[in-house]
C-alpha cells in the first residue's frame, strides 16, 4: 500500500495529523516568543578610563596607546579603534565574527585580564580601568521622563522609584538609567576668612573627605549578647555640613565651616549627558527584555504596571514613549498574518480560473495547515518570531504550494484518463513524490550557506535557513499526504464518469502555448543557450548594483541627526546649539516629537543602531514623523 493510498483509507490517522497541525499550529503561534530582530551577540567592547587633568596627548601617549598595545596581544582581535580627548581615554575593541555567545563571555575575561595587569604600570591619578561588555545590549522599550519645573534631583528620586517597581515585571531583564545629574554639594572658601582664622585649607580639605566614611567602631557584649556600636554624626544635609567643627576642639573657641565657606546644594557643574524630549529636560529609562520571551505581552505588562502607578505619580510629570519594540513586533506579527491570510485568498481566487474552485481550496488548506506545522517546529527549536522568521515564512508562502499543485493537477489529470481518485492518488504520488523530494531538498540547500554560517551571518540569518528548511519539507510531506486524502474528501468523482472520450488532458491554450515554445527552444539549441548566458551575464551584473548592507532597514519612521561641533567645544555650548535644531524640527508638521543627547549617543534601543561615544562636542537627535 502506497502512502497515498493509506492517508485516503485511514481516516482516522489523515484526520488526527490534521488536527494535529492545525490546533497545535495555533497554539505555537500563540506561545512563539516575539522579538524585533533575532538575538544576536554584538562583538565589541568599551574600554573607558579617565586621566582627569592630561591633554589629549597625554591621553594618547600615556593612556591609550599602552592600553591598545595590551590589547592587541589577543588572538582574537578583528579591530581596534581609539578616541583620545582631554582626561578622557575610550577604546572600542572589536572581536573576529567567528565568535559567537558562547565564546565572548570567555574573551572579555581575558581582556579584563590584560587590562588588569596592564593598570599598576600607567601613570599616577589615573583612574580605573572599565571594560564594557555589555555595549550591545539593546533597549526594546525608551521612556523619557520630564516634568515642568522639576529639577534634576525630583526627577530621578521619581524615576528611582519607577525604576523599582518596573524591575520586577515578568519578562524585563534590565533598567537602565541615561541624563542623569550627579548631585553635589559645593564648599565655597573664602580665602580671606581662611587666613584670618590661621587655617590650613588641606586640613580642612582632608577632614571633609573623612565624613560619612563607614567605619567599625568595636562590639560589645552585654547578657552574652554581642551589639554592634556604630557613632553618630553622619553629615546628611546643608546644616549639619555647615555646624561642622573645624578647629577649635582643644581650645574651646569653636570654628565651624560655615564661618569660613558657603555650602549650596545642586548638580555637578559641567554635565556630562544632557538630554531633552520636545525642548524639555529629561531623564531615559531604557528596558531590556529577558532572552527568548514574548516582547509584545511583556511590553502589555510593563504599559499595565505604567497605568497602575499613574496615580501617585507626582503631578506635572510626564512619561513619554520614545520607542516601544513591543507595538513594532506585533504590527510585523500582525503584517504577517495579514500576508498570510492574502496568500491563502490568492491561492484560492487564481486556481478558481485555472484548476477549479475545490482544487484552490485544498491547495489553500495545504498551504494553511504548512505554515501551521512551521509554527509548531518553530517552538520545539526555540526560533522565535522576529524580523528574519517573518521573512522566511513570507519568502516561504510562494513556495509551499508547488507540491501540492502538482499532487492536485496531477490527481484531475488521472481522473480524466478514467482512473478513479484513490488510483490517481497513487499513480501521481508514486510518480512525483522523489522528484519532488530533490527540488525541496534543491530549494532548501540554495539557503544552507546563509543558516550554516559559522560566523555573525550563521547567527542572525540562521533561523532564514531552519525556517524555509521546516516549512518545505513539511510542505512535501503534507503533498503526498494530506493532498491525497483533502482530494479523496473534495474533488468531484464526476469527473471521472467522461473516461470513455480519450482526449488529451493538455489541449488546453496555456499548455498549447507553452508546447509551441518548448519546440521552438529545442529546434533552436544554439540560439536558447546564447540567450541563457546573456540572462545570466546579467543578473550577475544586476547583482553587483544591489546595495549591500548586513541588517535591514527599520521601518519605524524614526531618523537620527548626529552633529559635531569642534573639538574642545564646551558641553553647555553645544547644548545651546542642539536646542536650536530642536526649535528647528519642532516647527515641522509632520514631526511628531524629537529627542536630543548632549555628549554621547542613545542607548541602543535597536540593533541597527550604534550610539556615539562620550564626547563634550557630540550630540544626536532622534525625531518620529506621525
Amino acid at each position: 500500500m502506497t502512502i497515498a493510498e493509506y492517508s485516503i483509507k485511514n481516516k482516522v490517522i489523515s484526520w488526527m495529523f490534521l488536527v494535529i497541525l492545525a490546533v497545535g499550529g495555533v497554539v505555537s503561534f500563540a506561545d512563539l516568543g516575539r522579538l524585533e530582530d533575532p538575538a544576536f551577540t554584538v562583538k565589541d567592547a568599551m574600554v573607558i578610563t579617565s586621566y582627569p587633568g592630561a591633554t589629549s596627548t597625554e591621553v594618547e601617549e600615556e593612556l591609550t596607546y599602552p592600553l591598545e598595545k595590551a590589547i592587541r596581544q589577543l588572538p582574537y582581535l578583528d579591530k581596534v579603534t581609539s578616541t583620545s580627548s582631554a582626561g578622557l581615554s575610550q577604546i572600542m575593541v572589536s572581536m573576529k565574527m567567528d565568535y559567537g555567545p558562547d565564546e565572548l563571555p570567555q574573551i572579555w575575561d581575558e581582556l579584563r585580564r590584560k587590562v588588569n595587569d596592564l593598570e599598576p604600570s600607567l601613570p599616577p591619578g589615573v583612574n580605573p580601568v572599565q571594560v564594557m561588555d555589555d555595549f550591545g545590549d539593546v533597549y526594546g522599550v525608551m521612556l523619557m521622563v520630564t516634568g515642568e519645573n522639576y529639577s534634576y534631583v525630583e526627577l530621578k528620586r521619581y524615576v528611582d522609584y519607577l525604576t523599582r517597581e518596573l524591575e520586577v515585571v515578568d519578562g524585563v531583564g534590565k533598567i537602565s538609567l541615561a541624563g542623569d545629574q550627579q548631585e553635589q554639594l559645593f564648599v565655597e572658601m573664602s580665602l580671606k576668612r581662611v587666613a584670618a582664622l590661621n587655617l590650613d585649607m588641606n586640613t580642612v580639605a582632608g577632614l571633609l573627605a573623612q565624613q560619612n566614611a563607614v567605619i567599625s567602631a568595636g562590639e560589645v557584649t552585654v547578657n552574652s549578647q554581642t551589639l554592634t556600636l556604630r557613632p553618630t554624626g553622619e553629615l546628611n544635609s546643608i546644616e549639619t555640613f555647615e555646624n561642622l567643627i573645624i578647629h577649635g576642639r582643644d581650645t574651646g573657641n569653636l570654628i565651624r565651616l560655615k564661618d569660613v565657606a558657603t555650602v549650596t546644594r545642586d548638580v555637578q557643574e559641567v554635565p556630562s549627558n544632557l538630554l531633552n524630549y520636545n525642548g524639555e529636560p529629561a531623564l531615559n529609562l531604557g528596558i531590556s527584555f529577558s532572552s527568548g520571551v514574548n516582547v509584545v505581552k511583556v511590553g502589555e505588562a510593563v504599559d499595565a504596571r505604567l497605568a497602575e502607578l499613574e496615580n501617585i505619580k507626582p503631578a506635572g510629570i510626564k512619561i513619554h514613549t520614545l520607542y516601544n519594540q513591543a507595538k513594532e513586533v506585533e504590527q510585523s506579527v500582525n503584517g504577517f498574518v495579514l500576508s498570510l491570510a492574502e496568500a491563502v485568498g490568492i491561492v484560492i481566487v487564481v486556481l478558481l480560473f485555472t484548476m477549479g474552485l475545490r482544487s484552490g481550496v485544498i491547495i489553500g488548506a495545504v498551504l494553511l495547515l504548512t505554515v501551521m506545522g512551521t509554527f509548531i517546529l518553530m517552538s520545539i527549536y526555540d526560533i522565535e518570531l522576529q524580523r528574519i522568521s517573518l521573512g522566511a515564512l513570507i519568502i516561504a508562502l510562494g513556495m509551499l504550494v508547488d507540491n501540492a499543485i502538482v499532487v492536485v493537477e496531477g490527481i484531475l489529470v488521472g481522473m480524466q484518463r478514467g482512473r478513479t481518485k484513490v488510483q490517481a492518488a497513487k499513480d501521481i504520488v508514486e510518480q512525483t513524490k522523489w522528484p519532488l523530494l530533490g527540488a525541496t531538498v534543491i530549494a532548501i540547500v540554495a539557503f544552507a550557506p546563509i543558516g550554516l554560517s559559522p560566523d555573525a551571518t550563521g547567527e542572525f540569518m540562521g533561523s532564514l535557513f531552519w525556517v524555509l528548511c521546516f516549512s518545505l519539507f513539511l510542505s512535501w510531506i503534507t503533498a503526498i499526504t494530506l493532498t491525497p486524502f483533502l482530494a479523496d474528501l473534495l474533488l468531484s468523482s464526476k469527473t471521472s464518469e467522461k473516461q470513455q472520450n480519450n482526449d488529451d488532458p493538455y489541449k488546453g491554450v496555456l499548455f498549447v502555448v507553452f508546447g509551441r515554445l518548448l519546440k521552438f527552444c529545442l529546434r533552436f539549441r544554439m540560439l536558447t543557450v546564447a540567450v541563457m548566458i546573456m540572462m545570466l551575464a546579467g543578473a550577475f551584473y544586476g547583482f553587483s548594483l544591489v546595495k549591500n548592507s548586513f541588517f535591514p532597514p527599520s521601518n519605524t519612521p524614526m531618523f537620527y541627526v548626529d552633529m559635531w561641533m569642534p573639538e574642545g567645544t564646551d558641553i553647555r555650548d553645544t547644548y545651546k546649539q542642539v536646542q536650536k535644531v530642536e526649535d528647528f524640527l519642532l516647527d515641522k508638521e509632520q514631526v511628531e516629537f524629537v529627542t536630543s543627547t548632549t555628549g554621547q549617543g542613545l542607548q541602543r534601543f535597536s540593533l541597527t543602531y550604534s550610539p556615539e561615544k562620550t564626547l563634550r562636542s557630540v550630540c544626536s537627535a532622534a525625531s518620529s514623523s506621525g
